[in-house]
């Protein structure tokens, strides 16, 4: 397994697709450590998935669930109903610049 450092996320639009091999939650970091089957491992913050989603600031982290088809991503569900979709590209690439 290849350690996340600053500098794992490479342009947009430059990233190699590799399948989510695995997602948790860690609490005590407030973030989604993302796995992929190539072996990169990126430690997401969950702020950056909020946002992204427009999730609102009082909903509570309730489940995650892989995308089964292709894995290309995955979901976070909240205790309010409101879900998150998270796409590889989105832990892998850096954003767009405007």
């Amino acid at each position: 397994m290849k350690a996340a450092t600053k500098n794992a996320k490479v342009p947009f639009a430059t990233g190699k697709f590799s399948r989510v091999k695995n997602v948790r939650y860690v609490s005590w970091e407030d973030a989604f450590d993302v796995e992929f089957e190539d072996g990169l491992c990126i430690l997401e913050p969950h702020a950056t998935i909020r946002k992204a989603n427009k999730i609102s600031a009082k909903a509570k982290f309730d489940h995650l669930e892989i995308e089964d088809w292709c894995q290309a991503g995955f979901f976070v569900h909240y205790d309010n109903g409101q879900v998150a979709e998270v796409s590889w590209a989105f832990i892998r690439e850096l954003p767009p610049k405007k």
